[in-house]
């Protein structure tokens, strides 16, 4: 099952095991069954303190149970937990070995004390880059907290499941059998949902801190590198966001990232935060800002207030909130998000295997989109507005290459239908002739581009006709002290290695801003 190499790398991991472990499957006749019983096996070869055993104990079979001998400290798979689950399983072996997680040990506490009965299933595919983050999560949670439990869940292996439970997209999470949440969650955000105290504490935490010389709204590509150019200055560095990596959580694979011949967001993602830690910038997770106020006088602090009622204080704030995947707007998108209605076709186009789907959009990101669902789906409809699609002619040579997909342009999507549950079609209409035509389908992927996120500061600075917010060559906005970088801003070309270097040129900028300043009372810095 694993290949000379990955044994090798998985055996070294398996010398930072503490406890003696035991892989305890349950399987069947079927080959998936067969597979995993040689992959566990594999694994117990590799380590003395690991172990093998048949049970049979579960329902779901093929699943396995990763457990610290004679304790109740364990967490299961129900299924093969290769591609981005591999790494799952390795941390999954190490904590349950003993090894220690590198969360934050204020969070780790937070987990230990959680006072309840919680029980979670997660489904996940694949070939999801977002469904690791929710695994990792719950699975330590499991290891910290012996009332937690939690089984990930292959949705490909148990398709039975994903349509009784009416499951279209990953992650999907399950609380005590009832929905608990979809989409990608880190730890942090997981307890934020079962402590309901958690917002209150990070508020009075966050009500302590004194004034930063440069903070930076936003955690993605844009913000972290102006994060690690400010740090570099010697300046009082903060960041605060409400996802650290942004949009990298949702991107699968990097080509064109200068130097680097291929990775993906989410290890992109944790590398930049790794990098923004290693330089002191004080780092505020899920923290959504509302309102920005303008500095009272000239050199002032710049306040930035927070959905949780705290507020930052800087002499300079630098905005890089980045954007959100764009919405049709249509009738039935809304309802049946999740149920049909979806955004990542890595993340959930495995579920749509053998059914008819459309993505609208006839972009690189559209095309692109409908190259790999021709791989799993029995048909695609790609549903373009122009009179053409967009895309790099490479990609609209192979898309047109696939004997299962259907191009129309010229056509407008009017309205996603559905059955009250699920989708069941989408109206589009000709713009050459007005007609409207349905499609019977089952799920729709909307690629049509992004939106900023800047809704909170309308009325507060100069946003253009798009919501985007208008900068200067220099990264500066209409408020002085106030710097914006990346994709939510007019930079032409929304690239990660644009959004690094506009993110750079604002911290270099503020920095410029700063040293031309008087020097700030020290009274109004401590405020």
């Amino acid at each position: 099952m694993l290949d000379q190499n990955l044994k090798a790398q998985l055996k070294a991991y398996l010398e930072k095991v503490v406890h003696p472990i035991q892989l305890r499957a349950s399987l069947d006749t079927s080959p998936k069954s067969v597979e995993l019983e040689g992959l566990l096996q594999d694994i117990a070869t590799l380590s003395d303190k690991v172990s093998y055993a048949r049970t049979d104990d579960d329902a779901r079979k093929p699943s396995f149970e990763i457990r610290r001998t004679g304790t109740d400290i364990a967490v299961r798979f129900a299924g093969i937990p290769m591609g981005h689950e591999f790494t799952s399983l390795v941390l999954a072996l190490l904590q349950v070995g003993g090894h220690p997680s590198r969360e934050a040990q204020d969070l780790l506490d937070q987990v230990k004390e959680l006072d309840g009965d919680f029980t979670f299933e997660t489904y996940f595919s694949l070939s999801c880059q977002n469904c690791p983050d929710v695994v990792q999560a719950l699975n330590l949670a499991s290891v910290l907290n012996p009332r937690i439990r939690h089984t990930a869940i292959d949705g490909a292996l148990f398709q039975t499941e994903v349509d009784e439970r009416k499951i279209m997209a990953v992650p999907t999470v399950f609380l005590n059998g009832e929905p608990f949440a979809n989409g990608r969650m880190d730890l942090a955000q997981i307890v934020a949902k079962l402590d309901s105290n958690a917002s209150a504490r990070a508020a009075a935490k966050i009500a302590q801190k004194s004034a930063f010389d440069v903070l930076v709204v936003g955690g993605g590509p844009a913000g972290s590198a102006a994060a690690i150019y400010s740090a570099r200055k010697g300046i009082r560095t903060g960041v605060a966001a409400e996802r650290f990596g942004g949009q990298l959580h949702d991107t699968l694979g990097i080509e064109n990232f200068i130097s680097v011949e291929y990775t993906e967001g989410p290890k992109l993602a944790a590398s930049l935060e790794a990098h923004v830690k290693s330089n002191g910038v004080d780092i505020m997770s899920l923290q959504k800002a509302t309102a920005l106020i303008p500095a009272a006088t000239p050199g002032g602090l710049i306040e930035v207030k927070l959905e949780n009622g705290a507020s930052l204080h800087s002499r300079t704030v630098i905005l890089s909130t980045g954007a959100r995947w764009r919405k049709l707007g249509v009738p039935g998108e809304e309802q049946y998000l999740t149920k049909g209605v979806a955004f990542c076709p890595h993340c959930d186009g495995p579920l749509f295997k053998g059914k008819r789907v459309a993505v609208v959009g006839g972009g690189n990101s559209g095309v692109e989109a409908a190259i790999d669902l021709a791989g799993l789906v029995a048909h695609v409809t790609l549903v373009e507005f122009d009179a053409q699609l967009r895309a790099d002619a490479v990609l609209q040579a192979k898309l047109r290459s696939l004997p299962n997909v259907t191009i129309l342009t010229s056509a407008q999507t009017t309205e996603i239908k559905g059955d009250g549950e699920k989708v069941n079609g989408l109206v589009y209409k000709s713009r050459t002739d007005d007609s409207l035509h349905a499609v019977d389908l089952e799920g729709v992927f909307v690629q049509i581009g992004l939106v900023p996120n800047t809704e909170w500061l309308k009325g507060t600075l100069e946003l253009s006709k798009y919501g985007e917010i208008v900068t200067n060559a220099r990264g500066e906005t209409s408020l002085p002290g106030v710097f914006a970088a990346g994709d939510c801003t007019t930079v032409p070309y929304k690239q990660i290695i644009i959004a690094m270097g506009e993110g750079s040129k604002a911290a270099l900028s503020a920095f410029d801003y700063m040293i031309r300043l008087p020097e700030p009372e020290a009274e109004a810095i401590a405020a």
